[in-house]
């Protein structure tokens, strides 16, 4: 192996999957893309292994190899024409929900198919029947949003006219559905552009061979890291508090078995799939498998399908975390996902305590709205996440409103969404107390208010954390809860969603109307606390204090500090 070589090589094609998700933000027209860039771009080899990708969505990047794998499949190598970009959105055909679309252009050197570019993004409106992508009361796959299997978008350089048509007939917002499109084919292309000169330049046998070296020099060094971990057999349980459908919460069972140098992680005790969209595909949940473990192993393994082979995954058909067709599963990427992840890292806290962190915030908050906007003429739709608190860990505080843990994405400046769509942001501040107790504590959450300035917006939001609070470890207590919040335009207290609209859930909710004058709070919930509070350094706590992250009567009742 020439190590030397493989380094180049390897931080040069990150370079390309970074530059491609550079190129996707600046442009593309949805927020989702260009401010909270949720999005992931990546390499593959012929064989359709992950060879490279940038540090973007890690839901994404665990379930690429799973996706490319199936458009492989549909779309074999001897149907494939140098120009051609193939489209792939169905979440049963190795997708991960539907708003995600794929895009990958097959890479031709002397005639010959030597790798792909990859680009998968979050399409804000995607049909279906709420506007912004998230049928939180979903009943089937249908109600969720247009689906496709793999498709040539692009078919040897010309558009494939009637694939536009359908795409476009099928959305409310077809203008910036087409602007976004056109930035991930622009990524794509642009990979195909770079990796080819990569390729030529060092040609087409050392390059392969080096690919290779690179597979299993990552899978080596996750190898090693797995060795370290005690063998045994380690489980937790967490769970989802409703589906929207239904009042009653879903269990996800994460039994994880180490054996010298591999994992299995076995979700069998997890609940049968849901009649609401909180239903994982497969792809999901081989995904969450792959982020805990990179949360909890080195970072500077290469991440690529190599780290992925010691890593095998047990997910019983029909449950939560691995749903049969047609039932919805729009919420399973954004909220089902993160509740898998954490609950195999709590089982983790078991063997490796000294790695782990407690739990944090685990929603996306998927607050999606849509309507006709007087200032442009037509119709807009938006697709706005929001920041959680983080988990503690066993030597420092978790970090205060960040994305949560299989997005990576971030929120959309407050000019930035008054100036697009028709809502003012009272106010946006860091939720007080919100943050688990512990010795160490958990990160805090988020407030927003926002007051509708057109005559009328319908809202839908798919989140979590309402009921069930984000877990603590090892004495440390649970982070604060989350809450979405209505004050109708003329009264004066704030009533939750499930008093103001009668409504199941609190949490998932579909096609509210909000009214000119009525405000919407939104609270995120905050990270569990890691060790006993009573052993937290005074002098953090007074810090916490002084900065406003902790109220001087919590002070007093928990800590109980003198």
């Amino acid at each position: 192996m020439d190590y030397v070589t493989m380094n180049i090589i390897n931080s040069a094609m990150i370079s390309i999957c970074r530059e491609m998700g550079i190129t996707l933000m600046k442009t593309s027209y949805s927020t989702i893309f260009n401010e909270a860039l949720d999005f992931t771009c990546g390499l593959a080899n012929t064989k359709g292994e992950l060879i490279a990708v940038a540090d973007y969505c890690p839901a994404m990047i665990g379930g690429m190899p799973v996706l490319i794998d199936n458009c492989i499949k549909e779309i074999p190598v001897s149907e494939m024409k140098p120009g051609d970009v193939i489209l792939h959105n169905d979440p049963y055909r190795g997708g991960l929900h539907i708003p995600e679309h794929t895009l990958f252009k097959p890479i031709f050197i002397d005639g010959e198919v030597v790798g792909y570019a990859v680009a998968i993004g979050h399409i804000a409106e995607i049909g279906g029947i709420v506007p912004g992508g998230f049928a939180a009361e979903a009943t089937e796959v249908f109600q969720e949003g247009i689906r496709l299997p793999p498709v040539k978008i692009i078919n040897e350089g010309k558009d494939n006219d009637d694939v536009w048509k359908i795409m476009l007939a099928n959305v409310r917002t077809p203008r910036h559905n087409y602007g976004d499109l056109r930035a991930l084919i622009s990524s794509v292309n642009l990979g195909e552009s770079r990796l080819s000169e990569l390729i030529i330049k060092y040609g087409k046998e050392i390059f392969t061979k080096t690919v290779d070296d690179l597979l299993d020099y990552s899978e080596r060094r996750m190898r090693a890291e797995l060795k370290e971990i005690p063998n045994g057999y380690y489980d937790f349980e967490d769970y989802i508090e409703n589906d929207g459908i239904e009042d009653k919460t879903f269990t996800i069972k994460a039994n994880v078995y180490v054996e010298d140098e591999e994992v299995i992680v076995d979700y069998t005790g997890t609940s049968p799939q849901a009649r609401g969209p909180i239903n994982a595909t497969y792809g999901v949940s081989v995904s969450a498998a792959y982020n805990a473990l990179l949360h909890i192993t080195d970072p500077e393994i290469p991440k690529n399908s190599g780290c992925f082979r010691p890593i095998k995954v047990v997910a019983p058909p029909g449950t939560v975390v691995n749903v049969d067709f047609p039932a919805p599963e729009v919420g399973g990427n954004t909220e089902t996902h993160p509740r898998i992840a954490l609950a195999i890292i709590g089982a983790f806290s078991k063997a490796v305590p000294e790695k782990v962190m407690a739990c944090e915030g685990g929603t996306h908050l998927n607050f999606v709205f849509g309507g006709h906007h007087d200032d442009y003429d037509e119709y807009y739709v938006c697709y706005d996440l929001e920041a959680v608190g983080w988990g503690a860990r066993p030597y420092a505080d978790g970090n205060n409103m960040v994305d949560s843990i299989n997005g990576n994405c971030r929120t959309t400046p407050t000019e930035v969404f008054e100036t697009r769509f028709p809502w003012l942001i009272e106010s946006f501040n860091l939720n007080q107390d919100s943050g688990g107790p512990g010795k160490y504590r958990g990160g805090l959450g988020a407030e927003k208010v926002l007051k509708c300035v057109a005559k009328e917006i319908t809202v839908s939001q798919m989140s979590d954390r309402h009921q069930i609070a984000p877990f603590g470890l090892f004495n440390g207590q649970e982070g604060g809860l989350g809450a979405t919040l209505v004050m109708k335009n003329g009264e004066s207290e704030w009533k939750n969603v499930k008093e103001a609209y009668g409504k199941v859930s609190s949490s998932k909710f579909s096609n509210l109307t909000v009214k000119k004058g009525d405000r919407v709070k939104i609270v995120t919930p905050g990270g569990g606390g890691y060790g006993d509070p009573c052993d937290r350094d005074r002098s953090k706590l007074e810090e916490d204090i002084k900065d406003g992250f902790v109220s001087e009567e919590a002070a007093l009742s928990i800590y109980e500090i003198t």
